[in-house]
């Protein structure tokens, strides 16, 4: 049998008790009553296509998910998914990569919804280096950094940064339903861990953040992680794509990848 379509007051009831909203405060949030959010979330009342975007907005739902929840109310889907080799994007790509460039000689990369690797700088390029060219054909950050052949083995804090980039796609598939990013998460959460690990060192205490502790030819290096997103995206596409800056967390790091860039 073929499973009913999900109707728009679930799943905004849904919403609101993720974001631990009573129907009082979305609805003085959103300029209505509290009788009406009722009424929308039983069913007894369809809401406007303005309403459901409004609703969508004071709750943070995700673009992809707005989408659903127009579907689910009677209405066409408002925010496009466009590729990132469509012509319309171009600039928004060259933007990007020049973006990323001009982080060097630290690392930065553009990720999709997926982890998918959009644009990557040569200093992503130095941490990659020994990980197995199989992985590198289509390049997934998770994979790249948790596959036994990939980084994991020269990940010296291990455990610590598994545990992280596991937790960081749990909130992820906390706010969307993708079956792709359920079936990534099952498969790294799999992977076996590399033979070092009962030997890790500690992270660096002083470090503002929870670094990531690789070790590099020869030498470990210590970054500290910042990921930034798209303000107010109106496509599916860039509102799913993320920058992410590696920041040297000792002044060993960045003397290290200075003179990188200087070789």
């Amino acid at each position: 049998m073929t499973a009913a379509p999900p109707r728009v007051g679930p799943l905004l009831r849904e919403w609101r008790n993720r974001r631990r909203l009573s129907q009082l405060e979305l609805a003085l949030a959103a300029d209505s009553s509290a009788r009406h959010i009722s009424f929308i979330e039983t069913g007894r009342s369809r809401p406007s296509r303005e309403m459901v975007l409004r609703l969508a907005d004071q709750l943070d739902v995700p673009v992809r998910e707005r989408n659903t929840l127009l579907i689910a109310a009677g209405y066409a889907p408002d925010f496009p998914e466009t590729s990132l080799q469509d012509p319309r994007l171009r600039e928004l790509r060259t933007d990007l990569e020049r973006l990323v460039g001009a982080h060097e000689p630290f690392p930065a990369l553009i990720l999709d919804g997926g982890y998918d690797v959009v644009a990557a700088n040569r200093g992503v390029r130095l941490m990659l280096s020994g990980v197995d060219p199989e992985l590198l054909e289509s390049p997934n950050a998770m994979r790249l950094t948790l596959h036994p052949r990939g980084m994991a083995p020269r990940i010296r804090n291990y455990s610590q940064w598994r545990a992280h980039l596991l937790h960081q796609m749990q909130r992820q598939l906390a706010l969307t339903r993708s079956t792709p990013l359920r079936a990534l998460y099952d498969e790294v959460e799999a992977y076996p861990p590399p033979r070092h690990c009962g030997a890790e060192l500690a992270p660096i205490t002083a470090a503002p953040a929870l670094p990531l502790l690789l070790e590099i030819d020869g030498r470990t290096l210590a970054f500290i992680s910042l990921i930034a997103t798209f303000n107010t995206p109106t496509d599916i596409t860039v509102s799913e794509l993320a920058l992410e800056t590696f920041l040297p967390a000792d002044p060993e790091t960045t003397a290290f990848l200075t003179a990188q860039q200087h070789s």
